[in-house]
């Protein structure tokens, strides 16, 4: 089951598209898994909304379809620690592209908003041909890094039953790293690294901004528990 609630306020969050919204909230959060994911909720879709009109306005593209690719980028939930996992982006894809179809879009515009969608995950490793596509992975890979990242990567690592670090070694300095087990060792495995791969030169600058503070919270929590 999808469900939604998008009372006045929220709507309000995704001006100046507030009938569109109305129309695709319903389909956005995917809950048919169970529990609702607080990493990727309704208010992981408005800071991803916020970064993407600040990319927008910067770098150009589709703000309409972007918006639609915004909301609609997470409508199939895929736990982080399934073997499905890389499939997400290519299954919300192709729900989205129906969607859409189902509000009278013309297919040129569907595959502009399909293809940001798919391109903007990760795990899925495809690269983005478009602007719009550019933006929409730019913007999500923002909320993935900072102090938010680091606040959502340890809610999904106590989701998944995770430890927090590894006692004997928690900078991996004798081990490998194995982020299935230590939520720490995600920021090695990915997070610090996410900042390389940006598309846009203003996702670029924003994202050098955040890594920064990804690092210093990083270094931080590595010095208290070194320290006592």
């Amino acid at each position: 089951m999808t469900t939604c609630i998008a009372p006045e306020t929220e709507l309000h969050a995704f001006t100046p598209y507030t009938a569109l919204a109305a129309q695709l909230l319903p389909h956005a959060i995917d809950t048919a898994a169970g529990s609702g994911d607080g990493a990727h909720d309704a208010a992981h879709l408005q800071r991803v909304w916020r970064s993407v009109q600040a990319l927008q306005a910067v770098e150009g593209g589709d703000l309409e379809a972007l918006l639609a690719a915004t909301l609609l980028h997470d409508c199939v939930n895929v736990e982080k620690n399934s073997p499905l996992r890389a499939q997400a982006s290519r299954l919300s894809a192709q729900k989205a592209a129906g969607v859409l179809a189902g509000l009278g879009w013309p297919q040129a515009r569907i595959e502009v908003a399909a293809h940001a969608i798919e391109a903007h995950s990760h795990s899925a490793a495809i690269a983005p041909r478009s602007i719009e596509a550019r933006i929409l992975q730019d913007a999500d890979r923002l909320d993935a890094i900072g102090l938010i990242g680091a606040a959502r990567c340890f809610y999904v690592g106590g989701r998944l039953g995770r430890a927090l670090y590894e006692p004997a070694d928690p900078r991996a300095g004798q081990r490998p790293l194995d982020d299935t087990r230590y939520t720490l060792d995600h920021f090695q495995t990915k997070l610090l690294r996410l900042a390389e791969g940006f598309q846009t030169a203003e996702g670029a600058r924003r994202a050098a901004l955040r890594q920064q503070r990804l690092r210093d919270f990083y270094e931080a929590f590595l010095q208290e528990l070194e320290q006592g």
